[in-house]
């Protein structure tokens, strides 16, 4: 016997009300990827302190690594730990990037509140079909789906831009209309990693191309649009990650005017997850750098923790314009 989980059950909500009041406030829901136990307990004290709605994500490598089962309890922990707390703030579970109906189908019997099937790999049609087969499912149960259109990509140095992967806006009211996906994400520029553009120093990093969202805007009407690969590479933290045994070079990311730009044209959802990783990453260096002595995981690890919380306070309020934004999608 199967035994399904409504995100209701865990304490969760969909994402529906959030994009709402988003998108009337003209602020970012922060889509904040989760790898391990002290990245979700910063993402919940970091809005929960900021009194910001959250999107807690997980992708499919960190679906497998904690353990859908595991996670399930996580979650409910944690909604638990911010009522604790006093933190009266909406939170959302969200699978980034399914492939799969079968990947979705399984997230959202086990307590997902949102499920994002990305089928930007495949041609126009078969993406549709693809996900008008989750939006089917999903929809029964409530849940939120994303969709992706054109493709947000991950570069190398080696590899070129090719404008033919920005979303085409002559497609977008056709695709929301056949699917009928709650969100949809757009390339306009954005990549995944920390090598979101091909070039030698950080004045010469193109902007966005706000053209294409402010048409796909105007087409789609108030409709929630998604930014993925938005993580601005902070140049300190790579600087910090280097100065203790890495080598990260050539890394650059969005910058975070620009991003703070595109929550005003009609971004209601903004994914950061490079930016925790690589913060997360500098202080557990530097602390093991300045400290060869100590060996217990809580020291470096719990530093890590308190360095994205205030992160995460600081781009809600600075970059997202998240901060208490949270008591109008409970009213």
């Amino acid at each position: 016997m199967i035994f399904m989980t409504s995100f209701r059950e865990l304490g969760l909500r969909n994402t529906k009300k959030m994009f709402e009041v988003a998108l009337k406030n003209k602020f970012a829901i922060p889509g904040y990827n989760a790898s391990n136990l002290e990245q979700m307990q910063a993402i919940i004290t970091g809005c929960g302190e900021s009194n910001s709605p959250v999107i807690v994500q997980i992708n499919l490598i960190s679906l497998n690594y904690a353990n859908p089962i595991i996670l399930k309890y996580l979650t409910m922990g944690f909604v638990e730990f911010s009522k604790s707390n006093g933190w009266n703030i909406p939170i959302s579970l969200h699978l980034d990037h399914g492939k799969t109906f079968k990947q979705c189908k399984s997230c959202i019997d086990n307590g997902f509140s949102s499920v994002m099937i990305d089928g930007s790999h495949l041609d126009y049609e078969s993406n549709i079909k693809l996900t008008r087969e989750v939006v089917k499912y999903a929809k029964e149960l409530d849940v939120s789906v994303e969709a992706e259109l054109g493709v947000v990509e991950r570069i190398d140095k080696n590899q070129e831009r090719t404008p033919s992967k920005f979303t085409d806006p002559e497609k977008v009211e056709d695709f929301v209309k056949r699917t009928e996906c709650d969100s949809l994400a757009i390339a306009i520029g954005t990549s995944h990693g920390a090598y979101k553009f091909i070039v030698e120093k950080e004045s010469d990093i193109p902007n966005l191309r706000f053209d294409i969202l402010q048409e796909i805007s105007k087409r789609l009407k108030n409709y929630p649009i998604v930014l993925h690969g938005a993580s601005s590479v902070l140049k300190e933290h790579v600087d910090i990650i280097n100065s203790n045994g890495g080598s990260i070079t050539q890394a650059f990311g969005i910058p975070e005017s620009q991003l703070r730009k595109a929550s005003q044209l009609g971004v209601c959802k903004i994914n950061i997850a490079t930016d925790s990783r690589l913060l997360f990453t500098a202080m557990v260096r530097k602390y093991l750098q300045e400290h060869p002595d100590h060996f217990d995981p809580r020291q470096y690890l719990g530093l890590a923790r308190e360095e994205i919380i205030k992160m995460i306070k600081r781009k809600n309020t600075e970059v997202l314009g998240s901060t208490n934004q949270a008591k109008f999608i409970l009213e």
